[in-house]
C-alpha cells in the first residue's frame, strides 16, 4: 500500500543539545563593591561643590581640583566593575 503524502513530509523535532557550560555567576563582592565606588564618587564631588570649595571642608580646599579626579576617579572604578557583573 503507498504512504500517504503527510508521511513523507514529516520532520523530527530538533531539540538542542544540552549546554556543558555552567553560567557565570559574578563573586559576591562585586556589586557592593560597584556600588560603594560609584555613591562614593557622587557624595565626594557633591560635597566638594557644596562645602569644599567655600573653606568650610578644610582638607577639600587644599585638593582644589584633585577633588574632581578623586569624585571621577570613583565613578570610572564602578564603571570598570560593572563590565565584570554577569
Amino acid at each position: 500500500m503507498p504512504k500517504s503524502r503527510n508521511d513523507r513530509k514529516k520532520k523530527a523535532v530538533y531539540t538542542p543539545p544540552p549546554s556543558a557550560a555552567k553560567p557565570k555567576v559574578s563573586p559576591r563582592w562585586l556589586a557592593p563593591t560597584m556600588l560603594g565606588f560609584g555613591i562614593f564618587g557622587v557624595l565626594w564631588i557633591a560635597t566638594y561643590y557644596i562645602a569644599g570649595v567655600d573653606g568650610k571642608i578644610p582638607f577639600m580646599g587644599e585638593l582644589g581640583n584633585w577633588n574632581l579626579a578623586i569624585g571621577f576617579g570613583g565613578i570610572i572604578i564602578c564603571v570598570l566593575l560593572s563590565t565584570r557583573w554577569h
